[in-house]
């Protein structure tokens, strides 16, 4: 069947991606079971008409076996049959341990044998006041330091995408991969793990910071005593993980994070977070550049505690956000350098979803997130936070995905460049929640029929270009200056009940 198009709706088309299950490919480098997962993408492609997936390519499974042993092959036949069925895919270079977060459901810890560097130097780790150590993904303090088997994080990661890039060269040129997600962080996001589940932390709670590790002191150290102030330290009246903002010294009205030394704290340890992810994004922009590819980077949907004057919970993940000052926006900034898409969450909440002490805000948060991005010139992109299969989320998704709604003549003035799922499961399947979920990717796409041509939908991938200019601390300084949110509207025009 001809599928069917009106041009100037065309426009507004918002292409929708799912996330395979976590262990699709096995902790042992195992793809365990190809015919249930052709038998699910096969559906999902002819009855819902989604445009393609979104995959972790675990660095704890493909370098499992020794510093350079890189074994791609289960990943190879996995994404050999997701480009014969005719969708694209997004590669997630997932640095962090599976395991810990919400929703994982298997465990996938990061390399062995660096592990193995961590058991005689535990500060290889973020780490907290305490001094508990958060394996899931190395300090940030490590960056460039020579620790494993003669080289850097940063090196390791760039070997790994370099090789990933020669094994998957084939479905790169054909342009089966049409985005590269770089993970900068615990669940593959460009934050500090300051909301461990493992550690015991609870919603609503402030979370902590996570720079206690010796390598992060000492340079904290070092640039405190640059501006003259050898005496300043880190916080010692931050709280612990399920504190209140009031509780504590430094979150509370006029707290510690509002003077001279929180401020130079705080600026500090968002902007290692912020050249973290401009280093590492900037070796994958080595590694592809030429081909027809997009980077990106997810950043957390840290929605609680966003109506607190303080923003506790942004602030010990590394994101430096208050009424006053922009934390999104230099991350945008960092982000179009590199040509780069920002990856954000929790699209389908909406602001009433969780109780008044959490003091939520989702509904703002992704509307500030997303007018920065755009601010700044670069594409957004999203997914849910939690599982989604009903009307209200979806409706919450396709508002987001199209803020001032459809434009029949053509191109909307907001756009999301593509949503992912999260994700695929038999509860999908379901004949209620299948049939509500064909319908939200029918009106995603505007309701139009699936298109496997990006560029009638304006989406055209160009091959990846060489940053124009490098990151600065003044540039960061200049994106951190508060400016306005675009208008949303109060609801999508394109209800998956309407």
């Amino acid at each position: 069947m001809a599928a069917n198009y009106n041009e100037k709706l065309l426009l507004n088309y918002v292409p929708v991606y799912v996330m395979l299950p976590l262990g699709v490919v096995n902790v042992e480098n195992v793809y365990a079971d190809p015919e249930t997962l052709e038998t699910q993408l096969k559906r999902l492609k002819q009855e819902a008409g989604i445009d393609g997936v979104m995959v972790d390519v675990w660095w704890g499974i493909i370098e499992s076996k020794g510093p350079k042993q890189y074994d791609w092959t289960a990943y190879k036949t996995l994404f050999q049959l997701i480009a014969r069925l005719g969708l694209k895919i997004q590669a997630i270079m997932s640095f962090h341990q599976c395991g810990g977060n919400v929703g994982d459901v298997v465990t996938i810890p990061i390399p062995k044998w660096v592990r193995e560097v961590g058991d005689i130097d535990p500060d290889i780790y973020y780490t907290n006041r305490r001094g508990t150590r958060d394996i899931e993904y190395l300090s940030l303090g490590v960056d460039n330091l020579p620790l494993f088997a003669g080289r850097t994080a940063v090196q390791m990661y760039s070997d790994y995408m370099r090789s990933f890039k020669e094994n998957m060269l084939e479905l790169l040129e054909a342009g089966a991969i049409v985005d590269i997600e770089i993970g900068l962080g615990p669940a593959g996001e460009l934050r500090y793990p300051s909301y461990p589940q493992s550690q015991g932390w609870l919603f609503p709670g402030i979370g902590e910071f996570q720079c206690y590790d010796k390598y992060l002191k000492k340079e904290f150290k070092e640039a405190a005593a640059k501006v003259g102030h050898p005496e300043w330290d880190f916080p010692e009246d931050a709280g612990e993980y399920n504190d209140k903002p009031e509780e504590t010294g430094f979150f509370k009205t006029n707290g510690t994070y509002v003077s001279e030394e929180g401020k130079f704290f705080l600026t500090w340890y968002s902007n290692k977070l912020i050249f973290h992810g401009d280093q590492i994004i900037g070796e994958a922009n080595k590694i592809f550049v030429g081909l027809k590819v997009n980077l990106a980077a997810k950043v957390s949907g840290i929605h609680w505690l966003y109506n607190h004057h303080s923003h506790a919970a942004e602030l010990t993940a590394g994101y430096y956000n208050l009424y006053e000052r922009d934390g999104y926006r230099p991350i945008a900034r960092m982000l179009s350098k590199h040509y780069g898409t920002l990856n954000f969450t929790c699209l389908e909440m909406k602001d009433t979803d969780n109780t008044a002490e959490a003091l939520s805000a989702p509904q703002e948060l992704v509307q500030m997130v997303f007018s920065k991005a755009w601010k700044e010139g670069i594409e957004v992109a999203g997914e849910n936070a939690l599982e989604t299969y009903g009307t209200k989320g979806y409706n919450q998704i396709l508002l987001n995905a199209r803020p001032n709604g459809v434009n029949h003549n053509g191109k909307p003035k907001l756009r999301m460049y593509g949503f992912t799922y999260l994700r695929l499961s038999n509860t999908v399947f379901q004949e209620n929640n299948f049939e509500l979920f064909k319908k939200f990717v029918r009106k995603m796409h505007a309701d139009q029929d699936y298109c496997g041509d990006a560029e009638k939908y304006g989406h055209e991938i160009l091959p990846l270009k060489t940053p124009n200019s490098h990151l600065t601390v003044e540039d960061i300084a200049d994106a951190a200056k508060p400016s306005g949110a675009f208008k949303w509207d109060s609801e999508t025009d394109m209800k998956v009940d309407g």
